[in-house]
């Protein structure tokens, strides 16, 4: 089997043959001098990965020669589509792909009347453990490598093509904790935001952590402006103690300054995530706290209702009490929206569609 043409370099990957869209710029280039191929090919070639192309030869400006070789050496992608689950009314269609060496995992695409928005997935399973998310429940797996990540915003964007749309927003929010792979998840949005691939400016870009502070603190440094999100769920250490199992090693008091740090020195502000779960966050002291906590310059807070997942204790406010909490953490003076939760039907919250068919296995 060929390797996947793309960012990881021209050695297989997991034992892999290679993968096209696995390769730099710089490796790219160097494969197709080895080959006796000019190197004005690699844009080219890049353009067709960023269109979807589905095979080697619908690269018809490359001659045949180019094309048997790339086929004698690469794949287009390291996915492997098992199942999918559409919800029409919200446009919205979860992926289930299988990867090298037999892990599942999960990606949504979600339609917007002025955008096209994938969440996207950086393990396989997630370690962090909070007891509301089905991504946890499973057998964590592995990390993703990066050309695995960008294979699903290729497959997300050769999809919607055939829409007529185009991805135009990313968010990594799928399965997994994306600073727990801090390297390929970096790697991933270079390759993602290049012009020469995907072109998405990093501002569309979200990335989100349940709070792992020194990778926090680096990625303010890395020059990529995109928006972090901070899974918070609660304002006070017992309670985040429960939610979020790593607040026990970096706790509040650690977190926010790292937060805040990072939008000062980004010009980005931070989302702050906040799955509402009846009788259990979503009181009148919670949003006082959450209140007391934030900085109202750097902060944005978005309340998620909890989509149900088997085997937890857990429930999701009705309407009326998803709007009383946002009126009370918007009287604190933060800014607030409620997440449109397009997950709630089709398995397609995270980790759920995955979940369901490891059960069935």
């Amino acid at each position: 089997m060929p390797p996947v043409l793309g960012s990881a370099g021209l050695l297989p990957a997991l034992g892999s043959a290679g993968l096209l869209p696995a390769l730099g710029s710089a490796d790219l280039h160097a494969w197709l001098a080895a080959h006796g191929h000019p190197g004005f090919r690699a844009r080219q070639v890049e353009s067709w990965l960023a269109r979807g192309a589905a095979d080697f030869d619908e690269m018809r400006d490359l001659p045949g020669a180019l094309r048997a070789d790339l086929a004698a050496s690469f794949r287009l992608s390291s996915l492997e589509e098992i199942a999918s689950s559409e919800i029409a009314p919200d446009r919205t269609t979860k992926y289930l792909y299988r990867l090298d060496g037999g892990y599942t995992v999960e990606a949504v695409v979600m339609r917007y009347s002025r955008r096209s928005t994938l969440c996207i997935s950086s393990q396989v399973g997630c370690p962090i453990g909070c007891p509301f998310c089905a991504s946890g429940q499973g057998p964590f797996g592995r990390n993703l490598a990066a050309h695995e990540i960008v294979d699903q915003a290729l497959d997300a964007n050769r999809r919607l093509l055939a829409e007529g749309r185009r991805l135009s927003h990313v968010v990594f929010m799928g399965m997994g904790e994306p600073l727990a792979n801090y390297s390929a998840v970096v790697e991933s949005v270079r390759r993602i935001a290049d012009p020469a691939l995907l072109g998405i400016s990093p501002r569309r870009i979200t990335v989100s952590t349940s709070g792992l502070v020194p990778r926090m603190e680096r990625l303010a440094g890395e020059g990529l402006p995109f928006t972090l999100a901070i899974s918070l769920h609660a304002a006070r250490n017992e309670l985040r103690d429960v939610l979020v199992p790593i607040n026990r090693r970096y706790p509040l008091a650690a977190l926010i300054p790292a937060a805040q740090a990072y939008s000062e020195r980004t010009g980005r502000r931070v989302s702050y995530e906040w799955v509402l779960l009846a009788g259990v966050n979503d009181t009148e002291r919670d949003a006082g706290e959450l209140g007391a906590l934030l900085d109202r310059r750097l902060a944005h807070v978005n309340l998620i209702p909890f989509n149900p997942v088997a085997d937890t204790p857990y429930r999701a406010p009705d309407a009326r009490g998803v709007r009383r909490f946002a009126e009370q953490v918007a009287a604190t003076g933060l800014n607030v929206t409620v997440r449109d939760t397009k997950g709630r039907s089709g398995d397609a919250a995270c980790g759920q569609l995955r979940a369901r068919l490891l059960q069935e296995a």
